[in-house]
């Protein structure tokens, strides 16, 4: 599984991931968020950081962004889940970035899971997300 730096070229099919990771996974989040987070992803967020991606089968099985030295979004293809595409990821932003830090939805006990699995432990918690919306985020960081 190759892990590769990302061009804007991908970004169509970044977002199309992102949108069905998060419909699989966000359960929490109402339809007119997730609108208005795909449009902030592309406008904003993916040009505030670096982007990785792997593919499986030439189509991209995941991808994470890394900015200011932390983990911002990690996104796992649904078809793809559960086949270690997200350790991979994880494991290469701390290993080849030295990456500590991760933050993620308190709601998605899913993400919550599997960053305690691989270690991660919450050490800080905002009620809000970064636009404000009752999204609690939850600060990690590897022990």
């Amino acid at each position: 599984m190759n892990i590769y730096q990302t061009a804007p070229a991908d970004y169509p099919e970044l977002i199309e991931l992102w949108e069905a990771s998060v419909r699989a996974t966000h359960h929490f989040l109402k339809e007119e968020d997730i609108g208005l987070y795909r449009q902030r992803i592309l406008e904003e967020y993916f040009d505030a950081v670096k982007l990785y991606c792997t593919k499986d089968n030439g189509v991209i099985a995941g991808f994470l962004g890394i900015g200011d030295g932390m983990i911002q979004m990690l996104f796992i293809h649904p078809e793809a889940r559960g086949k270690g595409v997200g350790k991979r990821l994880l494991e290469y932003a701390m290993n080849e970035h030295g990456v500590k830090k991760v933050e993620v939805n308190e709601q998605n006990e899913q993400a919550l899971g599997f960053y305690q699995y691989m270690g991660f432990t919450v050490t800080a918690r905002a009620e809000t997300d970064g636009l404000g919306k009752p999204y609690p985020i939850l600060l990690m960081e590897l022990q």
